[in-house]
């Protein structure tokens, strides 16, 4: 009957009693899940992404996570898919037309392609590369290169710090043609950086080009693409970084700039607009080149040459 019976309500019952079904000999506890794991292995963990992104390096890959992935390319035409196989732009097939007209530089691709154990060799009849090509002039040669996979902005850092080194970051505001990506990849490279950052949007992205202008040095040099460029480098300061950005008309002159030898990001704009206008508001400090020959600008990768060799420089 309601309200005479002996069993006790849900309210009136002890929760931190006796564990039902123990004989009263044993309390609730809480379960131990074991010790923790190191942070190379939790999901989601920066350092787990820098222990993949070394572990891609090393095989010789292009790098992962983070900002939208470019699609498949193609490289057509015998001059640029011979450039493209002498500067080992990763690529994972060559498609040679059925009958073609051989010559010195379809003798070489081949041979290029056949000692390469990641591009797969196939014949294609000609309307078949026409129909990949959507008709462009192919002249019997299609290389197939697969889409890059870019770091996360973080993982650039965190791999400096796992290895005990100041980061030095490159970040580009607005450059947007391909050959100048991978100039600053090839300095960034030379001098001893750590990775480059490019925006999601209106930017360049690694392509075949960029590859090429790299030289190579993008195989072992992270590029990481950022959804929203203002915001990742206000993550970098909170994390202990300086954004140093570059402008004509910067407050500082190169030479007098001691940031270079701490934990920096510099942050390169367009030849013709510089600097966006958000992006230079969250530089710590904007920084001149001095050019005592009178030319006004220089080129994103000439720029970002001049000041890496500077940081280098004074890190000794």
């Amino acid at each position: 009957m309601a309200g005479n019976s002996n069993r006790p309500s849900r309210r009136m019952s002890n929760k931190k009693g006796a564990q039902v079904g123990s004989g009263g000999n044993r309390r609730r506890s809480l379960e131990g899940k074991g010790p923790t794991p190191p942070a190379e292995m939790r999901k989601g963990h920066a350092k787990q992404r820098v222990a993949q992104a070394k572990s891609r390096r090393a095989q010789g890959r292009p790098q992962r996570k983070g900002g939208a992935k470019s699609g498949t390319e193609l490289v057509v035409g015998r001059n640029s898919v011979l450039e493209a196989l002498r500067e080992n732009v990763p690529a994972t097939a060559l498609y040679v037309q059925q009958f073609i007209d051989n010559d010195d530089r379809v003798r070489e691709v081949v041979r290029l392609a056949g000692e390469s154990r990641a591009v797969h060799l196939l014949e294609a009849p000609k309307p078949e590369l026409d129909r990949m090509t959507r008709g462009l002039h192919h002249q019997g040669l299609v290389l197939q290169v697969p889409e890059y996979e870019y770091a996360h902005p973080e993982d650039l850092s965190a791999a400096a710090y796992d290895e005990g080194e100041d980061p030095l970051i490159v970040a580009l505001d607005g450059i947007t043609d391909p050959r100048n990506l991978g100039a600053v990849v090839r300095s960034v490279s030379a001098f001893g950086g750590h990775g480059v950052v490019v925006p999601e949007r209106r930017a360049a992205g690694m392509t075949a080009g960029a590859w090429k202008s790299s030289a190579g040095t993008a195989a072992r040099t992270p590029v990481a693409r950022a959804a929203n460029l203002t915001r990742a480098l206000e993550a970098y300061q909170k994390a202990g970084m300086m954004v140093v950005g570059l402008a004509a008309d910067g407050d500082v002159e190169l030479q007098e700039l001691d940031l270079l030898e701490g934990p920096v990001v510099v942050v390169v704009g367009s030849e013709g607009k510089g600097l966006s206008r958000l992006v230079g508001e969250t530089c710590d400090v904007r920084v001149r080149i001095p050019m005592p020959g009178g030319a006004e600008s220089l080129n994103a990768g000439v720029a970002a040459g001049v000041v890496l060799y500077e940081a280098a420089r004074r890190r000794g």
